[in-house]
């Protein structure tokens, strides 16, 4: 009955429509009070079931690499006791948030809330090896968007980045870390709850420890430089840049969506898929990210359209009727029945990370004062800041600079450490230091500092994967690197900080890698070794 998303299930809303400021807005739309010292915000509804959400200001953002999982299983550990039922109810677990959502008769969502408080006040952690299986199922079976890889070429390894990597907290976790984690994280006072309807049922009980409103977790960099691209993925293209939180921002995503669909679709037909998505980051800040796929023989035409469209909303040659399309689906979503009710999860949402209240009239009034140019500054904002991944060749040409392939040198010309070279090639070695482990092929280094490493996988064969802060991963195994005694490992186990250690479960043996024959250059199974560049989910 869980899902993790990368945002409300209900978050339909424009951008503004946010977080109530006093008692009510606009008379008859959302009013606001409290539930056991939870904010809560209502709005009436025309008929039918009463809906309901509660949040929480945590979410897989908040977590360390060695740690991902941990909210997502706290959430599955919450809705255990709810076991099979009609009753239509869910959570889900995004960067910033948890929500534990419901609708159906008072009754219902009464017994749903309370029951979900109830669990988060004491978790049934006797579940906990189980929920451990249940979310590596679950996680075997999602689907990777195409924009799956980019997080962590921006952020890196922590943050806002872990969203590209697997849960490797489900692996270890104890019940204690799980317990700790609901008591800072899942209180009364970092959360809010929405539900429609004028009054708050009966029977209510939303009792939690007190805590504190977390604040949002600062953005992190792995991008020395944008515009930035990388090669590779699936075959398509799809591009990210973070804007200011605006209405110019939502419509100016409009339009490029509309624009790429145009030209790469209808006009130059190239691509099936191409459209473009909004969605608030931060308080501040949001991610628009662009996609078009393509075929083997349209890869070149797709980049190269794709780039175009972007230099034409830079240059600001946009026609007022894409501003005006644009404009007028959005404020659409005024016009519907029970407004107020569809807008509930967005101004909870938006109360609990402190973005600024608008009421709808607001709203229209500053979508209304949108001009082309506002769109053309939007433009050069997402360009300025943009992360683009394209199959084939690099877009040099187009102004953007290569995302860095190799670290960035931190120990002098040579590594420092004992020196262990390749099994497979003269070319490439592994040392082994007292700061760092670092890998050395003719093309370059990759280090990863003990002091900086997000997560070290520790392998029952001996193997020993670091993962960075900057994403960058060093595989240390044994088998291909000679003379690595036990003395040098336990070097770096004794190096890594224990937060950072993710014991794995036993390799099947042929996927302990083996050295190929050996051989002055990089040739044959020795380039197995280079997985090392940035696996994205290594």
């Amino acid at each position: 009955m869980t899902q993790q998303t990368d945002g409300p299930a209900a978050d339909t809303t424009p951008e503004g429509m946010s977080t109530v400021d006093g008692a009510s807005t606009t008379p008859g739309f959302i009013t606001e009070t409290e539930v056991d010292r939870i904010p809560t915000l209502l709005a009436p509804t025309s008929g039918g079931p009463v809906a309901a959400g509660l949040y929480f200001r945590v979410g897989a953002a908040d977590e360390t690499l060695a740690t991902a999982g941990l909210t997502h299983l706290v959430e599955h550990l919450a809705l255990h006791r709810h076991g099979v039922s009609d009753l239509h109810y869910n959570g889900s677990t995004a960067a910033t948030h948890t929500h534990f959502v419901v609708s159906g008769t008072p009754e219902e969502v009464v017994a749903y809330l309370n029951g979900v408080c109830a669990s988060l006040r004491d978790l049934p952690v006797e579940r906990l090896a189980t929920e451990r299986e249940i979310l590596r199922t679950e996680q075997a079976g999602r689907g990777r968007g195409p924009n799956h890889q980019l997080p962590l070429w921006r952020y890196g390894a922590r943050g806002y980045g872990l969203a590209s990597y697997p849960e490797y907290g489900t692996l270890h976790l104890t019940a204690d870390a799980v317990r700790d984690w609901a008591a800072t994280w899942f209180t009364r006072d970092n959360a809010v709850l929405w539900m429609t309807g004028d009054t708050v049922p009966e029977g209510l009980d939303l009792t939690l420890p007190a805590g504190r409103r977390q604040p949002l977790p600062a953005p992190t960099s792995a991008l020395p430089v944008t515009p930035a691209y990388l090669t590779g993925g699936s075959g398509g293209v799809v591009l990210d840049g973070i804007v200011r939180r605006t209405s110019a921002a939502r419509l100016f995503a409009e339009v490029l969506g509309r624009a790429l669909f145009t030209d790469l679709r209808q006009k130059g037909g190239y691509s099936y898929t191409a459209d473009c998505d909004y969605h608030p980051r931060d308080t501040d800040h949001a991610t628009i990210t662009a996609y078009a796929d393509a075929l083997p023989q349209k890869q070149d035409a797709v980049v190269g359209g794709f780039i175009d469209v972007l230099a034409r909303l830079r240059a600001g040659t946009i026609d007022r009727a894409e501003l005006d399309s644009a404009r007028a689906k959005v404020v659409k979503q005024y016009e519907i029945p029970d407004v107020g009710a569809a807008a509930l999860p967005m101004y909870a949402l938006n109360v609990l990370t402190g973005h600024e209240n608008l009421t709808p009239d607001e709203h229209r009034a500053q979508l209304a004062a949108v001009t082309v140019e506002d769109l053309r500054d939007v433009a050069r904002e997402l360009y300025d800041s943009a992360l683009i991944q394209v199959p084939g060749r690099g877009v040099d040409w187009a102004g953007f600079t290569e995302a860095p392939q190799w670290s960035a040198p931190s120990f002098g010309p040579e590594p420092l450490g004992t020196v262990h070279r390749s099994r497979a090639s003269d070319a490439v070695s592994l040392a082994v230091g007292r700061e760092a482990v670092t890998l050395s092929t003719p093309r370059g280094r990759i280090a990863v500092r003990y002091d900086a490493c997000a997560a070290m996988r520790v392998f029952p064969d001996g193997a020993r994967h670091l993962i960075g802060f900057d994403a960058f991963v060093v595989e240390v195994e044994p088998t291909l690197y000679a003379k690595l005694t036990p003395d040098r490992m336990a070097l770096i186990d004794a190096a890594v900080p224990a937060a950072a250690v993710v014991p794995m479960p036993v390799r099947d043996p042929d996927e302990i890698p083996q050295p190929a024959a050996r051989r002055g250059g990089l040739k044959g199974r020795a380039l197995g070794m280079l997985r090392s560049l940035r696996p994205g989910r290594g």
